[in-house]
């Protein structure tokens, strides 16, 4: 294993430390406290720091495993919960996207992958970095409009709507970008923009399903359906998650063109 990654637990728990310092000040906090917003942003200071470390550990970019990838998801979702915090004051947010960037850092804590340096030809791109970074920081902006939808759901009338439209059409336009560079670069590698197996399946009807949601926000806003809105945004975050990693449990797995075993 990688040494940079050894030091990973060590990084994570301040990481961890500081950024649920800063969710609990602006919990207690009933106006924008500047002390949440200077402990968030040293803790995403601390994991862009072990990101470039492992970056220049490893040789490569650190973002060929589903574990790399994880790390890069918990720092986008950190400044994602940063961000809707300063943009629009809620002040439970970053509780909650520091809980869920948790999740993902305690998983690489428990289950740690080999981080080599090698890199197969087909990830030798030019497409490689901005293609999977694009789509981890859209991940980040879904995961928080996801958080604020089911805060909606839970407590009708806190009056997050606005912030969940602008993290969908954030979101969206990242993801179309990403899915724009895949099949750019699927056509640099393999010949094809596009050959719907598992992974692109999943990745059409994930950007389908956020596209209804958008396009249903307006006219759902004001009535009595607005609950379905929110189930829409929560069922197209289950449908990333399976475009993410769940494909990766599918039989069809074996033969994708996105699995990476050479």
């Amino acid at each position: 294993m990688s040494g940079g990654w050894n030091i990973f637990p060590a990084i994570a728990a301040g990481v961890v430390m500081l950024s649920a310092s800063g969710a609990i000040v602006a919990l207690i906090r009933k106006e924008r406290s500047l002390w949440a917003i200077l402990l968030s942003a040293l803790g995403i200071a601390v994991m862009a720091t072990f990101i470039g470390m492992l970056w220049c550990s490893l040789e490569r970019p650190p973002l060929r495993t589903m574990g790399e990838t994880r790390l890069w998801y918990s720092f986008f979702l950190l400044i994602a919960g940063l961000f809707t915090y300063m943009r629009w004051r809620y002040r439970w947010i970053m509780t909650f996207s520091t809980l869920l960037a948790t999740v993902f850092i305690l998983i690489n804590i428990l289950k740690p992958e080999i981080h080599d340096q090698t890199l197969m030809p087909a990830l030798q791109s030019g497409w490689f970095v901005p293609h999977v970074s694009v789509y981890m920081f859209s991940y980040a902006l879904m995961g928080c409009a996801t958080l604020l939808a089911i805060a909606s759901l839970i407590r009708p009338g806190i009056g997050v709507d606005d912030a969940i439209e602008r993290l969908l059409y954030g979101g969206l336009a990242f993801l179309s970008i990403g899915m724009l560079t895949g099949a750019l670069w699927a056509k640099e590698a393999w010949g094809a923009y596009w050959s719907w197996d598992a992974k692109e399946a999943w990745a059409a009807a994930t950007w389908s399903l956020y596209l209804i949601a958008i396009h249903l926000a307006p006219s759902i806003m004001n009535s009595r359906s607005q609950k379905a809105y929110y189930a829409i945004i929560i069922v197209a975050f289950l449908a990333l998650q399976m475009c993410w990693y769940g494909v990766n449990y599918l039989p069809s797995a074996a033969d994708s063109i996105h699995t990476y075993n050479q």
